[in-house]
């Protein structure tokens, strides 16, 4: 049994040195060229000018803003917010992360899909929205498999066949406190009624440092939709960025 435990504590410290990617983030980042890709979701920290715009069509109206790090930091600061999981900024420096909100002034419903919208730069790379299980991926990529193993060494106890590990700990399931952020500030995917504003977070992997202009396009707004659901219209809303790193 010892020699069990040795084993064990042996194979964690493996897998902690080893850090292997998910294989989410084994997936090209843009669409574009091979050698520009390369240097896609990079730590830059970018200049927006200017930081907030809107843009309203057909009564519909759209404002984006970037979120910088200290706008994120503070974001999930806020407990008045999100309550208990209020807490770290669960983003990485290798993320763009925009805060939008989209007001349905008109008197039909429309229908978000953010999973359509698209960051374009002046390099010819084309960038889509990255899913919560994305960045969580990175999270766990990041932080290393070490931390869990220093989480179960420490927590090894003696008993009569030697030092017992925590087997239960070692296959818990993981933190919920940045999932939950992640989750809550997500703009979600759905209809908005009539008088309806949501609002939320659309991130993208942070594009090649050597980009000068971004287009991001929140496109793909279904509307006019008739007695079968069908949509007969699409609303897309062009913002225009100037971008230098800081």
């Amino acid at each position: 049994m010892r020699w069990l435990a040795i084993g064990l504590a042996g194979l964690l410290l493996t897998a902690g040195c080893l850090g292997k990617k998910s294989a989410l983030l084994l997936e090209r980042r843009t669409r574009g060229e091979i050698d520009e890709s390369l240097q896609v979701a990079g730590a830059v920290k970018w200049k927006f000018t200017p930081v907030v715009q809107t843009l309203e069509k057909d009564k519909v109206e759209v404002i984006v803003n970037y979120a910088s790090e200290e706008y994120l930091t503070n974001f999930f600061a806020n407990r008045k917010i999100f309550g208990e999981f209020a807490g770290k900024n669960p983003y990485y420096p290798e993320h763009l992360v925009f805060y939008m909100k989209i007001a349905n002034r008109s008197d039909k419903k429309i229908r978000l899909q953010p999973v359509d919208f698209v960051l374009v730069d002046d390099r010819g790379n084309q960038y889509s929205p990255i899913g919560t299980d994305y960045v969580t991926a990175y999270g766990e990529f990041r932080s290393g498999f070490s931390t869990t193993t220093r989480g179960v060494l420490e927590n090894a106890s003696p008993g009569y066949f030697g030092f017992s590990l925590p087997v239960g700990k070692m296959f818990a399931s993981k933190p919920q406190g940045g999932f939950a952020l992640l989750t809550q500030s997500s703009l979600q995917t759905g209809y908005l009624y009539p008088g309806v504003v949501h609002d939320g977070l659309v991130a993208f992997w942070s594009p090649i440092p050597t980009a000068h202009k971004f287009k991001l396009l929140v496109t793909n707004i279904k509307t006019d939709f008739d007695a079968n659901d069908e949509a007969h219209t699409a609303l897309e809303f062009p913002f225009e960025f100037d971008v230098t790193k800081q």
